[in-house]
């Protein structure tokens, strides 16, 4: 395989900057676990603020901050609804049967942002007979719908059948900065109606790990002892904690950029034989593409790129997804779009005999 040179598998595939391993290495630092460490109590801070929460707690990894809050809001037999892309579904290992012993009660939404009349219907009656509606979850951005954002009024409308319900809410904010930046929302206000939420700094933000829980005090009291139990005390973290304050301080709003060359890809890609892509759905740096047309698998697909130095996401079959991030630039999606064309071009070529120039 060539050295990979443009990187579109994932916007965790980002590396830290000249500025951010400055931070590091300048990093004040002491002991997490007894709310000692000055950097970790920095961002601590600022995801307070961010998200108009109480408090809030430093994790290693998002999923960790989705199964945290999982244990915290859920019991064994409990469950939770949460659209059928989500990510603790598709992502996490059954975490939610393991840790908490919930189930997942899956809904079809456009794109993945399902409906508060979904919701209302999906949500169980009492009875000895049926698992219990513990919980609600909504992933902003919603990765396996495309990196759609969740409108404000679509989560205020689920929000309101869920306090009818007495039920609890949860924000997977895996991607919830890219929904700010690209709907002008602010993150409070999409935090608002939730009892729990988090966001991830090592996705566009460009840290490389970390993610920050926050809720009510008591329900990070809670979830410190679930971190302690998952063996998530990191001591001196602030060595991590100081690139994740440098991110929200420097990378949120250039994340603009990668919604713009996420649609330049789409567009381009669009353009191509065999290609299926609507980039008129494309908002925020997430594109899907189907290439069953081409008359080539994806993995065959993903093959002939590394063989050029590109690498984009397998999804399916025939399905591709591809990230956009800091670490690739304009010129780079055009480049990884002609690359597509020029696999798609030879193996047309060579199919019907003829030169694909």
């Amino acid at each position: 395989m060539n050295e990979i040179t443009i990187d579109l598998y994932s916007d965790t595939q980002t590396r830290p900057t000249p500025g951010m391993r400055e931070a590091i290495a300048q990093a004040p630092v002491g002991d997490e676990q007894r709310d000692e460490d000055p950097s970790v109590d920095r961002l601590c801070s600022m995801a307070c603020e961010l998200l108009g929460k109480e408090a809030a707690v430093f994790l290693p990894s998002g999923t960790m901050c989705n199964e945290i809050a999982i244990l915290v809001h859920c019991g064994p037999g409990d469950e939770i609804i949460a659209d059928r892309t989500a990510h603790i579904i598709n992502a996490e290992g059954g975490g939610p049967a393991i840790f908490a012993g919930a189930l997942v009660r899956p809904l079809s939404g456009p794109r993945g942002v399902y409906s508060a009349e979904q919701v209302a219907e999906a949500v169980r009656e009492e009875s000895r007979y049926a698992p219990t509606t513990a919980l609600i979850s909504v992933e902003q951005t919603s990765n396996g719908g495309g990196g759609t954002v969740w409108p404000l009024a679509a989560i205020e409308a689920v929000a309101e059948v869920a306090r009818k319900n007495g039920i609890p809410m949860h924000m997977d904010g895996a991607r919830l900065m890219n929904a700010v930046v690209a709907s002008g929302v602010p993150a409070r206000d999409f935090a608002k109606s939730f009892d729990s939420v988090w966001f991830d700094l090592s996705k566009g933000l460009g840290c490389p790990v970390g993610g920050v829980l926050a809720g009510s005090a008591e329900f990070i009291k809670q979830a410190w002892q679930w971190k302690q139990r998952m063996g998530g005390a990191m001591r001196q973290a602030g060595i991590v904690a100081a690139a994740c304050v440098y991110a929200l301080e420097n990378n949120v709003e250039r994340m603009a950029d990668d919604h713009a060359n996420a649609r330049l890809l789409a567009d381009r890609l669009a353009a191509v034989p065999g290609i299926a892509v609507e980039p008129e759905t494309v908002e925020t740096n997430i594109v899907f593409f189907d290439v069953e047309g081409t008359g080539m698998t994806a993995a065959d697909i993903y093959q002939a790129l590394l063989e050029r130095g590109v690498r984009i996401g397998r999804s399916g079959p025939f399905r591709m997804r591809a990230l956009t991030h800091l670490d690739v630039d304009r010129a780079s999606v055009e480049a990884a779009a002609d690359a597509v064309g020029e696999v798609v071009g030879k193996h047309a070529g060579g199919a019907t005999g003829k030169d694909p120039r």
